[in-house]
């Protein structure tokens, strides 16, 4: 009885190793790669549709979820003092700004995904859900960082917000407080900059990941039918 429990089991992970061989290769192949990348772009595409109007960025979870500790503390404190129209300002003004984005990030995110390989789609595979998109950020979170963060700081300046702030807090630590104990009022309102950057990133992340889960199961029937 022992020997055949034994057996079984030998069987069973034999079986186990030899279907996830199986799913990573399916996935490595051409089929299985235009899969994955259709799925990515369409997250890409409806995260920057999102970007393109004002009124779905400032509405949209995923991209609230993203907003930086240190900025949301300065609105904390904003709304405290009694400031609470500057705070819906600043988030509509990044919302504007966030549009003028959408032609920069576009390129790097599509050349990206067109630039998947077999390695890549066997770690998606071997890495479940969401691993799509993390490994999308891998390669691009730092490029279009670096990409819109001075597009993001010339329209928030253009739009005033910044010397907004500079105004309202004038005479007060308040923006080096919440900035780690940054005493000029520039370098404070810079990181402002940076930080509304880096919601836009990781929102449009956050997007795109959220889409791939919702069509897991796509990508796992579409690889299920090539068998």
């Amino acid at each position: 009885m022992r020997r055949n429990t034994i057996l079984v089991a030998t069987m069973a992970i034999a079986t186990i190793g030899t279907t996830a061989q199986s799913c990573v290769a399916l996935a490595t192949s051409s089929v299985g790669l235009a899969v994955l990348k259709q799925i990515l772009l369409g997250g890409i595409t409806k995260g920057l549709n999102i970007f393109s109007d004002k009124d779905s960025f400032l509405s949209n979870q995923l991209i609230d979820a993203a907003l930086p500790s240190q900025l949301r503390d300065l609105n904390s404190t904003l709304q405290k003092i009694g400031l609470s129209n500057l705070v819906q300002k600043e988030k509509e003004f990044i919302a504007r700004a966030a549009a003028f984005t959408v032609d920069t990030s576009r390129p790097i995110l599509i050349n990206a995904v067109n630039s998947l390989d077999a390695q890549d789609a066997a770690r998606i595979v071997q890495g479940g859900s969401g691993a799509a998109t993390q490994i999308l950020k891998e390669k691009t979170s730092a490029q279009l960082m670096a990409a819109i963060a001075p597009k993001v700081d010339a329209k928030l300046n253009e739009f005033g917000i910044v010397q907004s702030l500079n105004s309202a807090l004038s005479g007060t630590n308040l923006l080096g407080s919440i900035f780690g104990g940054q005493n000029s009022n520039n370098m404070a309102t810079s990181s402002i900059s940076n930080f509304a950057a880096e919601q836009m990133v990781n929102g449009l992340f956050n997007i795109i990941q959220s889409h791939e889960q919702q069509n897991s199961n796509t990508i796992l029937n579409s690889l299920n039918g090539m068998k």
